[in-house]
């Protein structure tokens, strides 16, 4: 099989969902999909290392996750200096249930917010979110029970706990 054709099946098969994940995490569908596929891009022009690792597209969705966290911080500073001079950016919030906790999310920081995508959207389990997060398991349950606290939090009036976990869950369709 030809490098570009290996290349192309596997964008293929993964696109879709790495989009969805970051979408997620970013709550924006364009950004989303401008991130994986700058985070794609990148994997094609290193694709004869890449295609070698046991999970390329673990490749793929770290660089976007760093792609992500590089673009906030550039929005922070931006929203930063906007407040200085007193502007306050303002939108609308579509508020059917998986829009709203993606729009939730963005209120929990951002290590708390990775480990609920890779745990619930992503479906790996603690041991294998510790390990792409680079820290100890414990730390990674740490994070997803205070993630899930500021999630039920922001829901308080609407959800119940459970309900917020269902909602998680409900993010991987």
């Amino acid at each position: 099989m030809s490098t570009d054709q290996e290349f192309t099946e596997f964008y293929l098969a993964t696109y879709r969902r790495l989009v969805g994940q970051l979408y997620v995490l970013t709550g924006s569908r364009h950004d989303a999909e401008e991130l994986v596929q700058e985070a794609f891009s990148r994997a094609l022009a290193r694709w004869a290392t890449v295609s070698t690792y046991d999970a390329p597209d673990a490749w793929v969705r770290r660089v976007a996750f760093n792609l992500a966290f590089s673009r906030r911080r550039q929005a922070l500073r931006a929203a930063t200096a906007l407040l200085r001079l007193d502007r306050e950016p303002r939108h609308e919030v579509d508020r059917s249930d998986a829009v709203a906790v993606v729009e939730a999310l963005r209120a929990v920081p951002m290590r708390h917010r990775r480990a609920l995508v890779l745990h619930y959207v992503v479906d790996l389990p603690v041991r294998e979110v510790a390990a792409e997060l680079g820290v100890p398991e414990n730390t990674v349950k740490t994070w997803l029970r205070r993630g899930r606290q500021q999630l039920h939090e922001a829901f308080r009036d609407d959800l119940s706990a459970e309900a917020t976990e269902r909602l998680l869950a409900h993010l991987k369709a």
